[in-house]
């Protein structure tokens, strides 16, 4: 029995010391750094891609309305560049929300750079039922008139995600840079900024919240002017002009490059001339050729009669079979 006893403590602490040296030669901290580390020297451009090198903080009420899978302010959060903050939690950055009073705007650019930007991770369709009231922070903001162009909203104005918020905030406070690096996260992410880059240039040159109203006003009268157009009735057709094409406007050719056109028809004249003068030649030889065999075939002719002399005639020569004698 004490010989059993002392088998099992021996065994005991052999399984001790192999836990001991699995601990140390897989040390957690000493993963985080490596994996830190692989993060900075992985990404293409700079260091300052990897989350912990990212220069101002990044906030989100998260109130689950929307499919984590799709949600782009949960992937955010999984690679560690957005803080998931609890209701009732103040941030003190800039608060993207729709019971904002005043436009984002250049003038808070030094808000953004010190405090960072929040959102609200919300669905569209439930506004109602999310208590903006308990989010609390000293500088709500309202973005201006943008198109989103993720994937579920795409092309509906003002239904932006969480991403596209975050760099639409960044762009028009002369952060565009910071943008670029959260957009580049998604594969869709690089059409926001091409499909809005007219307006944000427009905003971003604003002096002050007035001047985005102002800004956003003017383009949204646009709009309209031109969606107000009278369009073009294709099925009025004129018939009575000729090749007449309902599908192309009146003046809507294609460009045509007359040089070019003009060369064109310069080789083709030559190489007709050439033609016909090759043409000539070769007529002109048929009839020498012609000329020489009907002359040929004349001679033949002659040959095969036997011929006759100058001053004799057919009469004068004697017929076979007959004989003269002299009287």
């Amino acid at each position: 029995m004490g010989k059993h006893n002392k088998q099992f403590t021996g065994k005991k602490k052999t399984n001790n010391d192999r836990r001991r040296h699995r601990d140390d030669k897989f040390d957690v901290d000493k993963c985080n750094r490596d994996f830190g580390s692989c993060q900075i020297n992985s990404d293409e451009e700079s260091p300052s891609y990897a989350p912990e090198n990212f220069p101002c903080p990044l906030g989100m009420w998260d109130l689950e309305h929307c499919d984590p899978k799709k949600c782009s302010g949960r992937k955010l959060g999984r690679l560690g560049y957005v803080k998931t903050l609890r209701l009732q939690q103040r941030f003190s950055g800039l608060i993207l929300s729709p019971m904002g009073v005043k436009c984002v705007s250049p003038q808070d650019r030094e808000i953004v750079g010190e405090h960072g930007v929040a959102v609200i991770d919300c669905s569209w369709a439930r506004l109602e039922d999310t208590p903006f009231s308990r989010m609390r922070g000293g500088h709500p903001r309202l973005l201006p008139y943008l198109v989103a162009t993720n994937p579920i909203n795409y092309g509906k104005p003002c239904t932006l995600s969480c991403v596209e918020a975050y760099a639409a905030a960044f762009y028009i406070t002369g952060y565009k840079e910071l943008g670029e690096i959260l957009l580049k996260k998604f594969k869709w992410g690089h059409t926001f900024y091409e499909v809005n880059e007219e307006l944000l240039e427009k905003y971003a040159k604003c002096k002050d919240s007035a001047d985005v109203v102002a800004a956003q006003k003017e383009y949204l009268e646009q709009l309209e002017v031109e969606h107000n157009k009278p369009k073009q009735d294709l099925t009025d057709i004129d018939m009575d002009l000729e090749h007449c094409n309902p599908n192309r406007r009146v003046g809507e050719l294609p460009p045509s490059d007359s040089s070019d056109d003009s060369e064109e028809e310069e080789d083709d004249d030559e190489e007709e001339k050439e033609r016909g003068e090759k043409n000539e030649k070769e007529e002109e030889e048929e009839e020498e050729s012609e000329e020489q065999h009907s002359a040929e075939e004349c001679n033949k002719r002659d040959s095969a009669c036997g011929g006759t002399d100058k001053g004799e005639s057919p009469q004068s020569k004697p017929h076979k079979g007959t004989s003269t004698s002299p009287t």
